[in-house]
């Protein structure tokens, strides 16, 4: 479970995170080419290869030893990824867990934007509403913002914390060990969704959920803003002038404005799904192949399916729902009274059936086929479809994970199946 909150601070402080980022980017670097040069490394060689960066480099040595340890982590998760798919003995990390995502050669890092601590180096005030990081670096003691109460857990139940640098401020984001499960209030309901970019879901029983689109809406703002930022951009400045950095922060707030928009939205969609049905079936889309179609990538990345899908996977798992993912072929084109194939356009909206004169919308038809598929599927497997694990659990299957989360039901649950049956 991962609580974040705001950090406020003096001008410095600020400065000492930079350096403190900069320094984890170092290691990480420092790391990669280490394992580059000697093949084999392992990644208890790497944490070891630390100490040696921090008896070589001043500013190695003033950042906490867990942090170069943490860092040299993130750059082994990349390593494991990688050789996953070219040694046998790398299989179990990643490829037998069906750990989805980038599995490229490690590239070295240009624009971190983190470090994280673990369980030294900082410490929290006796009411828990501030942090002081205590290793060379000077950070000092750090306010935190935020509507979340630290004083439900104990201190040994925080792994990790996490200092990340975004647009509009410093974050602190503590990674804690702590049952995310609540106690399930069943109602015998289930449904089928069906994504699309017309509406955003659209139900078995005809309900439906409009599409926001948030970064169509705020395009205008977004590309006024970009043109403001390249009109400063000096070619021959270097480093550029504070009038420029202005203008790329205020370019950056906007976007990270859509996403928090779109990432809230999915939030409180998926919340009402879950907790109004037993049983939510939906499409297992291939998001990172639609996206290729340049007439339609725009509109599926500001529809956020694979945000939604996180969240609906997590509150599944929070509160005991069943989250089944099906396959999407055909369900658009298979009719869901008589089970023909009735071949239609992307532009033809009403699904018409020639063989037995069934009528319905075209996202409706395809919810219905989606929940029957599911009726069908015994269990799904839980996997990691989107983002990096963290450097504390590489080769392992987490139950939360911040924002990126993607766990799936494992089975149907007795009580699910139960439902189903009836």
């Amino acid at each position: 479970m991962i609580y974040e909150f705001k950090v406020k601070g003096k001008e410095a402080q600020y400065r000492s995170i930079d350096e403190a980022i900069r320094t984890s980017q170092f290691i990480q670097n420092k790391c990669l080419r280490y394992w580059m040069e000697n093949k084999g490394l392992r990644q208890y060689d790497l944490n070891k290869y630390c100490a040696v960066l921090a008896a070589e480099f001043p500013f190695a040595d003033e950042l906490n030893s867990m942090a170069r340890q943490s860092a040299a982590e993130r750059t082994w998760i990349a390593i494991a990824r990688f050789c996953a798919l070219n040694a046998p003995r790398f299989a179990n990390d990643n490829c037998k867990k069906f750990v989805k995502g980038k599995k490229g050669y490690p590239k070295f890092k240009k624009h971190c934007r983190s470090v994280e601590y673990k369980t030294s180096g900082w410490k929290l005030s006796p009411n828990r509403k501030a942090i002081t990081f205590r290793d060379g670096k000077n950070i000092g003691t750090l306010k935190l913002k935020g509507t979340y109460d630290l004083n439900f857990y104990d201190i040994k139940q925080i792994k990790r914390v996490c200092l990340v640098r975004r647009a509009d401020g410093y974050y602190a984001q503590f990674a804690i060990d702590a049952v995310v499960k609540a106690e399930p209030k069943l109602t015998g309901k289930m449904i089928g969704l069906d994504l699309g970019l017309k509406f955003f879901i659209a139900d078995n029983q005809g309900n439906i959920e409009p599409c926001p689109q948030f970064y169509r809406k705020s395009e205008k703002q977004l590309n006024r803003a970009n043109r403001k930022k390249s009109k400063k951009f000096n070619k021959s400045a270097h480093p550029q002038a504070k009038n420029y950095h202005k203008a790329r922060n205020r370019y950056a707030r906007k976007h990270l404005r859509v996403t928090r928009q779109r990432k809230e939205y999915c939030k409180r969609v998926a919340y009402s799904v879950t907790q109004s049905n037993d049983l939510i079936a939906y499409e297992d889309l291939n998001v990172k192949g639609l996206v290729k179609n340049r007439h339609l990538a725009k509109s599926i990345s500001d529809a956020g399916w694979s945000t939604f899908r996180q969240w609906l996977e997590y509150f599944g798992f929070k509160y005991g729902k069943v989250t089944v993912a099906v396959p999407p072929h055909n369900t658009s084109q298979n009719c869901s009274n008589c089970g023909h194939i009735v071949k239609k356009s992307l532009s033809t909206r009403t699904h018409v059936c020639p063989h037995c004169g069934f009528v319905e919308d075209r996202d409706v038809n395809a919810a219905i086929n989606i929940l029957k598929l599911a009726l069908c599927t015994v269990g799904h497997t839980g996997t990691y479809a989107w983002g990096d694990l963290p450097s504390w659990a590489v080769g392992a299957i987490l139950l939360f994970n911040g924002e990126s989360v993607s766990q799936e039901s494992n089975a149907l649950s007795s009580v699910g199946v139960s439902k189903i049956n009836n």
